[in-house]
């Protein structure tokens, strides 16, 4: 297939919030630390596990530890291959994911969780036969925003024109420093306005989804 829809994962296809909050707190409890709320972990989502680490620590002052730092990311990932229980696929993403499929559309997913995680949380939602590409953050040296994890999703699709969807300001970036349209889902983990978010279209509705990349890509 020469066309392909490329997905971020986390705020994008699924709420993973409320596990991603759940393992962030068994490991810095583990570690004596004061637990967070769930709106200071998912204000830290969004740029992979070494930089969510990062901002827990900040947000508790230790954010020089190096040491401690690289424990707690191999800890976190630890846990977090198995935290799926309380991650809910939003609606309508799967009836959106059949029209374009049906639409002869190669799928792929671009996400800056690490792959084990990723997988594990796609068998478990029953996603997984979606996404013959999977590209987490882990898979390659650098992760988005950096343009290579989404070119390498494309390359691997074997696609030539492309939509990347996603929910952040880090994927809209993401997106245009590898010049594909990008299409924002409007009720994910962004930190600002959607209008100060660069974006070809947006949508809150995943049954408006497939027009909007049809749209983009005759």
């Amino acid at each position: 297939m020469s066309r392909a829809v490329i997905f971020d994962l986390d705020g994008t296809l699924i709420d993973s919030a409320p596990d991603i909050h759940a393992a962030a707190n068994r490991v810095m409890a583990r570690h004596g630390f004061a637990l967070f709320t769930p709106e200071e972990t998912r204000s830290f989502i969004g740029s992979g596990v070494p930089h969510f680490i990062t901002c827990c620590l900040t947000a508790r002052g230790r954010a020089g530890d190096g040491a401690l730092r690289a424990r707690l990311i191999e800890e976190f990932i630890a846990d977090y291959e198995t935290a799926v229980t309380l991650t809910r696929v939003y609606p309508g993403v799967m009836g959106a994911l059949d029209v374009l499929a049906g639409a002869d559309l190669a799928l792929g997913l671009c996400t800056n969780k690490p792959e084990g995680p990723a997988h594990s949380v796609l068998s478990h939602l029953g996603l997984d036969g979606y996404f013959p590409v999977i590209i987490g953050g882990d898979s390659l040296t650098v992760r988005k925003p950096d343009p290579a994890p989404l070119q390498a999703t494309a390359a691997a699709l074997g696609a030539r024109d492309v939509v990347f969807v996603g929910d952040s300001e880090v994927d809209a970036e993401t997106a245009a420093r590898a010049g594909v349209p990008f299409v924002l889902y409007t009720q994910g983990y962004r930190k600002g306005p959607v209008e100060r978010i660069t974006h070809d279209r947006a949508f809150s509705d995943f049954a408006h989804l497939p027009g909007l990349i049809t749209d983009l890509l005759s």
